[in-house]
């Protein structure tokens, strides 16, 4: 019950992992052995390049619009959330204001104060 249970590697070498050791002793590695040329006399397929990348075609002209429109997308929402905190601001403030002008309304004036 207390001893971990350790799952098979579900690969075809059955490996248990990970490899556990005990105190002075090395841990066993099984390295897998690289295939065998085969024996067959048909021409075998030449290693390919890696393909090169793609262009993307963009032109001088592409890049410059890009970059504006990139900047005029900044500064629009940067203009957006200066004017949403400048209505909140206003908004606090005219709560101030409100909240002034109640109290001054609801309490008595001083000669009528004991």
């Amino acid at each position: 019950m207390f001893k971990p249970h350790v799952p098979v590697n579900p690969t075809p070498t059955g490996e248990i992992i990970p490899v556990i050791t005990t105190l002075g002793q090395t841990p066993t590695v099984h390295h897998a052995q690289a295939p065998a040329p085969c024996a067959c006399h048909h021409p075998h397929a030449p290693a390919t390049a890696p393909a090169a990348l793609a262009r993307t075609g963009m032109s001088p002209g592409t890049v410059i619009a890009l970059a504006a429109a990139g900047t005029v997308g900044v500064v629009v929402i940067g203009v957006v959330l200066v004017s949403m905190l400048l209505a909140v601001v206003l908004v606090g403030a005219s709560l101030a204001v409100v909240a002034l002008a109640l109290r001054s309304a609801l309490t008595p004036p001083p000669s009528q104060r004991r």
